[in-house]
């Protein structure tokens, strides 16, 4: 974090530069359902971690190779709130776990003292909202306190 904020600080004027549509580029592999773990968990990007973690590799360097300063985990959609809609809510904290360590391994596999890459955590705003009573506050905050 200190030589995160060190780069923030040193120069007003660089741009630090996080990675994109991470989703798209997943759909850009072709994955099969058996890349997901299944075909009741098509569509669970988060899961690749656990089941397919090369593809969540290859994105990460795919940002890393063009130049991105800050890859973000594989996480945005690593709720217990989302991830109990493929039956994976037991799994929280072990894909939020998983997926941290992989972006940091690959971040430092291509770090510099000249150009060091940084891992952000990724939360996404869950498929349920308490205004419309899908959840109560309570408990979208324990899901994003156990997700953090």
């Amino acid at each position: 974090m200190t030589q995160f904020r060190s780069l923030i600080n040193s120069d007003k004027r660089r741009i630090i530069v996080f990675d994109g549509a991470t989703g798209t580029s997943f759909q850009n592999q072709n994955l099969d359902s058996s890349d997901f773990g299944g075909i009741d968990l098509e569509g669970c990007n988060e899961n690749l971690v656990l089941s397919h973690p090369k593809a969540v590799e290859s994105v990460h360097k795919e940002f890393l190779e063009v130049g991105c300063d800050v890859i973000e985990t594989n996480t945005f959609g690593a709720s217990s709130v989302v991830l109990a809609e493929y039956g994976l809510e037991d799994l929280t904290s072990e894909i939020n776990i998983k997926a941290a360590q992989l972006a940091k391994k690959i971040a430092k596999d291509y770090s510099t003292s000249e150009k060091p890459r940084f891992v952000a955590g990724s939360i996404g705003p869950t498929t349920k909202l308490p205004t419309l009573g899908h959840i109560t506050f309570d408990e979208l905050r324990h899901c994003y306190q156990e997700q953090a």
